[in-house]
């Protein structure tokens, strides 16, 4: 586990937070301070993002699974909650694939059950071929500000700006495979897990449809459309956010 950052704070019933594309562990702060006086919060920055820039990155949504399952045995934890936002909302599905009888409760925000999404805001085969020829700096500049309804001009946004800093091509490019190859859908049945599915009606990389779907197949699953919000609603609406799954943690 070298180069790799792992967030580990508050006592309790351990949650564990897995981040999305471009993202990092920082990118949970604001929930990290609501539930840190509730539950012991584990949160890695995948290797490659983040904080873990300097680790390899990995090249399948599976790898990425089994990392935080590692960070989760390294850290002597049997039994948790589980949030994963846009990417991270395939990696905890993946996670519930291959040991679901830990996961107590499970969290799929902002995300889908297929890598490659319809009506996202481009293909990823798009993203992939503008990343190879515009370079890393074009994508980190241009995709984030597409999750704020304000773009840019959020007054969170900073921790989008913070999370890209050190991000390389190569894992931008690796994670951008990882979700075009990766099809969670055949799982969702077996998804015994209580589910909450969060989502703002504004995004535009993951449309209505596809939270439906979740919905539709997840056997005991819920979802909570958050109005006004895009992708990153943890970062606009973040009272909201928290306070929904807080309740639902709680029940």
């Amino acid at each position: 586990m070298n180069d790799i950052f792992v967030d580990d704070l508050g006592e309790g019933h351990a949650f564990i937070f897995v981040h999305g594309f471009l993202g990092s562990s920082e990118m949970w702060s604001l929930q990290k301070d609501y539930f840190k006086s509730k539950y012991r919060i584990v949160s890695p920055a995948l290797p490659g993002f983040g904080e873990s820039h300097k680790a390899p990155s990995l090249n399948s949504i599976n790898d990425m699974a089994k990392f935080v399952l590692e960070v989760i045995e390294e850290k002597k934890i049997n039994k948790f909650h589980l949030i994963g936002h846009s990417m991270g909302g395939m990696i905890v599905q993946e996670i519930a694939k291959i040991a679901g009888d830990k996961i107590e409760k499970l969290i799929c925000f902002a995300t889908s059950s297929i890598g490659e999404i319809p009506g996202r805001f481009e293909t990823m085969d798009e993203s992939i071929r503008r990343l190879k020829e515009e370079g890393i700096d074009e994508l980190k500049s241009r995709i984030p500000p597409k999750w704020f309804v304000k773009g840019n001009k959020d007054k969170n946004y900073f921790f989008c700006e913070n999370a890209v800093t050190n991000i390389s091509e190569e894992t931008a490019s690796n994670a951008l495979h990882a979700m075009k190859q990766w099809n969670g859908f055949e799982n969702l049945k077996n998804i015994k897990n209580q589910t909450l599915i969060v989502w703002g009606d504004k995004d535009t990389a993951y449309n209505l449809e596809q939270v439906e779907t979740l919905n539709t197949n997840i056997p005991n699953s819920e979802l909570k459309i958050i109005n006004g919000c895009s992708h990153n609603a943890h970062l606009e609406e973040p009272d909201k956010i928290n306070q929904i799954i807080d309740k639902f943690l709680s029940n």
